[in-house]
C-alpha cells in the first residue's frame, strides 16, 4: 500500500504539466535524508524554511520604508507570503507544482540585510574587494551554509537553484523558479505603490493613467489582471510570459516606481544613516573578531572574517542592528528607553 508521499506523487504525474518539475523526478539533496511518509521533497521544503529563525526574522525587516509609521506596511516578510500566494496561483494556473513554487518564494529573500535594500548596497560596497552582497546569493548561503548552526537547511537542488536565480542575470532552470521570478516583481510593484500611496509620497494623479487603464485602479485590480495575462498567454505561447502588450505596460509601471518612490528622496531620506549604522558595526566586528557569536568565528575561519561579519549581519532585524549601534556606540546613560 502506497504511504501518502507516494500517493501525492503519483497524483502529480497525472495532474500536472508535462513541463512540471515532479517531487519524484528531483535531483535531491547535497546531503542525503530518508524521506518523509507523508510530504512530497518539496513539501519537506517548505515546513524548513518555514520553521527557520532566519525567516521569522523577516517580520522586523524592511521591505521598502525605513520605520514606517503603521501597522499595514508591507515588511520583508509580508512581501515573502505575497509572491508565496501569486506565485502558487500561477503555478496552479499552468499545472506547475505549487509546492516547489511555494518553497522558492518563502525561501526567497531569506538574505535580505536589514534596512531593505539599502543595507544591502552599504554591505555591497564593504564587500567590493570580495566579490560584493547580493541578498540573492545570500539566501542561497543561508539556506545552504548558515542556517542550524552551520550546516544549512539541505534543500533541494530544485529550490535552491530557485532562490539565487529569482533575480540577477542567472536564468531559472525551472518553471517554478520562473514563477517565482516574475511573482516577486508582480508583488513588489504592486504593494509597493499602495505603500508609497498611504506614506504620501506619491498620490494617485502621480500614476500614469495608462497603469491604471491597463491594470486597475486597485491593488486587487492589478494583481488580477497581471496574473491572468501571465497564464492566458503562457498557454498559449509554451513560454511563461506577459503577453507583449501587458509586458510593456508592467515594465512603464516599474519605470515609473523606480522613479517615483525607489529613488525618491523622501522615501531614501534616511538612507545615509543606514551606511552608517552598517558600516560601524561592521568596522567594530572586524576589529575585534572575538567578539562575534561562536557560529560566526566557525564561518570565519571557513570563508575569511569579512564574509563571516557580513553574515552575522545580513541575519539581523532592523531593531537588532539599531540595538547593536547603541550597545557599542552610545553611552548607556544616552539610550532613550
Amino acid at each position: 500500500m502506497k504511504n501518502p508521499r507516494e500517493v501525492r506523487e503519483a497524483l502529480e504525474e497525472q495532474m500536472l504539466s508535462p513541463k512540471a518539475s515532479f517531487s519524484a523526478r528531483s535531483k535531491g539533496r547535497r546531503r542525503d535524508e530518508a524521506e518523509c511518509d507523508i510530504r512530497t521533497c518539496y513539501q519537506r521544503d517548505i515546513d524548513k524554511v518555514i520553521h527557520s529563525k532566519t525567516f521569522r526574522r523577516l517580520k522586523h525587516k524592511t521591505q521598502v520604508f525605513l520605520r514606517p509609521e503603521g501597522d499595514h506596511y508591507r515588511t520583508r516578510l509580508t512581501h515573502t507570503l505575497e509572491v508565496s500566494r501569486i506565485s502558487r496561483t500561477i503555478a496552479r494556473g499552468l499545472r506547475l507544482n505549487e509546492d516547489l513554487a511555494e518553497a522558492i518564494a518563502l525561501a526567497h529573500d531569506l538574505g535580505h540585510t536589514p534596512f531593505g535594500h539599502a543595507g544591502e548596497r552599504a554591505l555591497d560596497e564593504i564587500l567590493i574587494d570580495e566579490g560584493g552582497f547580493k541578498h540573492n546569493e545570500q539566501s542561497l548561503r543561508i539556506a545552504d551554509k548558515i542556517e542550524q548552526n552551520g550546516n544549512g537547511l539541505n534543500l533541494t537542488y530544485e529550490t535552491q537553484d530557485g532562490i539565487l536565480t529569482h533575480t540577477g542575470d542567472k536564468k531559472p532552470s525551472t518553471p517554478e523558479g520562473i514563477v517565482v521570478r516574475i511573482a516577486d516583481r508582480i508583488a513588489y510593484v504592486n504593494h509597493d505603490l499602495d505603500d508609497s500611496l498611504r506614506a504620501g509620497i506619491i498620490r494617485e494623479t502621480d500614476v500614469p493613467e495608462e497603469i491604471m487603464c491597463a491594470l486597475g485602479a486597485t491593488n486587487g485590480e492589478r494583481l488580477n489582471t497581471l496574473i491572468l495575462d501571465l497564464i492566458n498567454e503562457s498557454e498559449k505561447s509554451g513560454e511563461i510570459t506577459l503577453s507583449p502588450r501587458i509586458a510593456f505596460i508592467f515594465e512603464t509601471f516599474r519605470e515609473f516606481m523606480y522613479k517615483s518612490v525607489y529613488l525618491n528622496m523622501k522615501a531614501k531620506s534616511e538612507e545615509s544613516k543606514v551606511f552608517g549604522i552598517v558600516n560601524e558595526i561592521f568596522n567594530y566586528y572586524h576589529k575585534t573578531p572575538d567578539e562575534l557569536p561562536e557560529e560566526y568565528r566557525r564561518v570565519s575561519m571557513q570563508d575569511g572574517l569579512k564574509r563571516a561579519v557580513s553574515d552575522y549581519i545580513s541575519g539581523m532585524t532592523d531593531k537588532y542592528a539599531v540595538h547593536v549601534y547603541e550597545k557599542l556606540f552610545i553611552p548607556e546613560a544616552w539610550q532613550v528607553r
